[in-house]
């Protein structure tokens, strides 16, 4: 292996809250144990190969400020393994367990949809020989089926049929090649499908060929064996005015809609949960509810900017919750906490992107173990049980078990003589043991 600009940094590791040095986890202790299994499998952290290898720091308003030698120009294979080998040291200096691709990431486009694929499978062998000698692992792979101007009304719910099969074809081979690198969930990330306007839109039309699209995916993974989950990552917008897969609830109909509700799950996004007008710990619950809950990507937006920003997550409260629905979801189990995130146009060097995951490592540590004491402590637990124990008595089971009607139940609630008074919602002591809980030094 040549030498990269990663090479020359030592691999970071734990020493604790009290440390000086920015290149080491305060937080992140992989070999802690919390409720009975190291933080390395809870929380299953995974480098983002386009932002981190990928991100040239452009913006609407201005050029690439983030360069790196695989950028330089040179034969677009040779260059893919130069990324390549620039990845894998990266993934051993942070020492997190897991990556994630997307196509395009990896490999250069060819001139036709037989070049593309044969560029991507000559890399997908060149990262299996990678993993041969790292111990970085797959997460998840994905296609890129937005960025080429193809893609621009669409890829499953694009007008264009032929637009349609060749993202048919490209899947297909993204699915090989994740069984093929082990990984353990399969994403797919409509960034265009939705729709710009509706004066030139047919939703049904459209609709019909996401859901014809995502039952084509869930019956080739049981054609080939493979044991990881299929994904779907909501997000509302940007760059349409509105995605066919907005939130998890809207996910989680488009599944009961086309039969799907018990094959493919959710892979949430913080930021894409606030462009939503929603919280990250929301759209966590939400899925944990419908029973549909995979995998984060972790990221947080600015609050002051309206589109998809990207950023390392810096809130510790909103974090916090987070993993607290997660724990109560039953963890992560093939999911994971992808890093989603990239540095800012002004923090260009790799010190930049090294420091960023570790303090994305350490937030989401930190958080994971105030979580689990919380749930430990049980009085949080307590103050809600208490608020719904009305429910557990036997007249409130049977109206939610449906063994009362209507009629039955505005009989027993007149014969009783109903007159319900308002309780309290004890929301500023829940919020004060929380902040109690999670603004503390000692976890």
């Amino acid at each position: 292996m040549s030498d990269t600009i990663f090479s020359g940094f030592s691999t970071v590791k734990y020493e604790g809250p009290t440390t000086e040095n920015p290149l080491a986890y305060r937080w992140y202790d992989p070999d802690k144990v919390v409720l009975g299994k190291p933080l390395r499998d809870h929380l299953r952290f995974a480098v983002a190969y386009w932002h981190s290898l990928a991100l040239t720091g452009t913006d609407p308003f201005g050029g690439p400020t983030i360069h790196r030698p695989w950028m330089d120009p040179g034969d677009p294979i040779a260059q893919a393994k130069v990324k390549a080998d620039a990845a894998f040291e990266l993934f051993r200096t942070l020492d997190l367990p897991f990556f994630c691709f997307h196509d395009a990431d990896i490999a250069p486009p060819g001139d036709t949809l037989a070049d593309t694929l044969r560029n991507f499978h000559a890399i997908v062998d060149y990262l299996g020989e990678k993993m041969q000698s790292y111990p970085t692992r797959l997460l998840w792979g994905t296609a890129n089926m937005f960025s080429h101007p193809r893609f621009m009304a669409g890829a499953s719910t694009n007008p264009d049929p032929d637009v349609f099969a060749w993202c048919a074809a490209t899947v297909k081979n993204c699915m090989d090649a994740t069984k093929q690198l082990g990984g353990s969930n399969y994403v797919l990330w409509g960034g265009r499908e939705g729709y710009e306007t509706l004066l030139n839109t047919n939703m049904k039309q459209e609709f019909e060929q996401m859901g014809r699209f995502l039952t084509l995916v869930v019956e080739y993974k049981h054609k080939i064996g493979f044991q990881g989950q299929i994904l779907i990552e909501p997000k509302p917008k940007e760059p349409t005015s509105h995605q066919y897969d907005f939130d998890c609830a809207t996910v989680y109909g488009f599944l009961k809609r086309f039969g799907l509700e018990n094959e493919v799950r959710v892979n949430l996004e913080a930021n894409h949960a606030t462009l939503a007008g929603h919280t990250f710990e929301h759209e966590i619950a939400t899925a944990s509810s419908f029973g549909i809950f995979g995998s984060l990507d972790i990221n947080r937006g600015d609050p002051l900017l309206g589109w998809d920003t990207d950023q390392f997550p810096n809130d510790l409260w909103s974090m916090t919750m987070s993993m607290y629905h997660v724990i109560k979801a039953g963890g992560l189990t093939q999911g994971g906490c992808n890093f989603d995130a990239k540095v800012r146009r002004q923090s260009f060097t790799p010190e930049d992107l090294v420091c960023a995951h570790v303090g994305g490592a350490d937030l989401c540590a930190r958080a994971f173990c105030t979580a689990a004491k919380i749930i430990e402590d049980g009085k949080y637990d307590a103050l809600l049980a208490k608020r719904y124990a009305g429910w557990q008595a036997p007249e409130a089971q049977a109206m939610l078990s449906g063994k009362r009607s209507l009629d039955a139940i505005e009989e027993k609630a007149l014969a009783d003589n109903l007159n319900p008074q308002p309780r309290s919602g004890r929301q500023e002591e829940i919020e004060n043991l929380l902040m109690r809980s999670i603004y503390t030094d000692r976890i």
